[in-house]
């Protein structure tokens, strides 16, 4: 335990979440943590036979993204079966669904509340729970899975205002991962926008700009998000916003 890097997940199902856990577990000497709405469900069990490098293993923990109790609630599982620290912790859960593409002259503050309650205060009641935890790891590092769809200051550039309730929730995604990195000298925290993936959410908004399907796949992304968080310091990769497939810094 005490030589492993352990890296929790939230939202591993499927998509990025899921492939996330794949990708970790063949590293060797990793505990990898995933969130899930239900352990009993059959692709949680499937999640449990994913092969694994030598000395890593996978945790399922249970993690409703509308739940603001059950972060807190996992994490004293994790206590009680002997987590001590927690090296990474990536906010990856999250999602719109229809809610995201209704107009800002007509969407509903319900709709808005709806989207911001998953994609703003899930990470940060999660943050609030896992925060002991990284505050013991030797390298601690936080991980927002954004959009640059939350960027205020390419929102035109980007047309995100086709996405009122989606683009808010992740600009308040955005704002707490800088106070994360603000507050807590110790911590590097960084938010990511993982290019516009191949998920069911992915290519469905390839689909309404005209594209076949989304061009990024799981494993491209995957592997630019983990090299960006293998090679993040807090001099130079804290506090910042990236478009992980590019490289490229991403305004707030």
């Amino acid at each position: 335990m005490a030589d492993s890097t352990v890296v929790l997940i939230t939202g591993v199902s499927k998509g990025i979440g899921r492939t996330l856990v794949e990708t970790y577990l063949l590293r060797p000497n990793h505990i990898v943590i995933g969130s899930v709405r239900d352990k009993t469900a059959p692709y949680a069990q499937e999640l449990e036979t994913l092969p694994a490098a030598e000395g890593s293993r996978l945790l399922l923990i249970k993690i409703e993204s509308t739940s603001f109790t059950d972060p807190a609630e996992a994490i004293k599982d994790l206590e009680a079966a002997g987590i001590e620290h927690i090296d990474v912790a990536i906010a990856n859960a999250g999602g719109a669904r229809e809610t995201a593409f209704i107009p800002m002259d007509v969407v509903g503050v319900d709709d808005v509340t709806d989207v911001f309650n998953v994609n703003t205060l899930g990470p940060l009641v999660l943050y609030q729970a896992v925060r002991p935890l990284l505050q013991k790891s030797k390298a601690p590092k936080w991980v927002s899975v954004t959009s640059a769809a939350g960027s205020i200051g390419n929102l035109e550039a980007f047309q995100a205002h086709v996405v009122p309730a989606y683009g808010i929730a992740k600009a308040g995604l955005n704002w707490m991962t800088v106070a994360a990195h603000s507050a807590n000298k110790w911590l590097i925290a960084i938010a990511l926008h993982p290019g516009l993936v191949q998920t069911d959410p992915g290519n469905k908004a390839a689909k309404a700009m005209g594209l076949e399907q989304a061009p990024v796949t799981k494993q491209q992304s995957i592997d630019a998000i983990i090299a960006l968080v293998d090679n993040a310091t807090r001099e130079k990769t804290s506090g910042k916003f990236y478009n992980v497939v590019d490289g490229t810094e991403i305004p707030w």
